[in-house]
């Protein structure tokens, strides 16, 4: 079995879906801190720290996905879990291809005033191994997750779930690394040489 975690150049593609919204942030909280205040002034130093502190809050749950995210190979096939207690595994036989895969960390859900402007956090997409494997999810996971969760496909015969693991997230380049010789390994009809 070996072992790979998240290299902390990942930080790019992390943030990447929240980029927009972090962006449409500040001049709402600035204008709204304005409004409040009546002060243009004291206005946009509202919507700095506020926008400073939603920032904050990205790096840090960064931080903790950086911590807490492994991926396993084994003789057995590829597993993923991370920090939140998600514990994805593929099989090397469930291993259908390579493509992107959508990891959501945030509702997809729009954000906004109906016909005024709306955004929402889009989804972290990488490229990993798509296939028919299994989920552990834990207790906890928000009405939206579980919802999406529920429509994800089931085989009627094995009882696996259609899923992907993004190993993009843990190292983009990671088919010249040592998981491609994993994936090449046990699957070679998966990468070309």
């Amino acid at each position: 079995m070996e072992e790979f975690r998240i290299r902390h150049r990942a930080f790019g593609a992390f943030v990447a879906p929240f980029v927009l919204p972090l962006l449409l942030f500040l001049p709402v909280t600035t204008a709204l801190g304005g409004i409040l205040t009546g002060d243009g002034g004291l206005g946009l130093l509202i919507g700095i720290i506020a926008t400073a502190a939603l920032t904050g809050v990205l790096v840090s749950r960064y931080r903790r996905m950086v911590r807490g995210t492994v991926v396993r190979f084994s003789a057995e096939g590829v597993e993923m879990a991370d920090t939140y207690g998600f514990l994805l595994r593929l099989p090397w036989a469930g291993i259908e291809r390579v493509d992107v895969v959508e990891s959501r960390m945030a509702s997809p859900r729009r954000v906004g005033r109906p016909g005024g402007v709306q955004v929402r956090a889009g989804a972290m997409r990488s490229v990993g191994l798509v296939g028919w494997g299994e989920r552990e999810v834990p207790l906890r996971v928000p009405g939206w997750m579980r919802a999406h969760l529920a429509r994800v496909p089931v085989d009627p015969d094995t009882g696996l779930q259609w899923l992907g693991i993004p190993l993009g997230v843990v190292d983009p380049a990671w088919e010249n690394g040592r998981m491609g010789e994993w994936v090449r390994h046990h699957r070679p009809d998966l990468l070309a040489s």
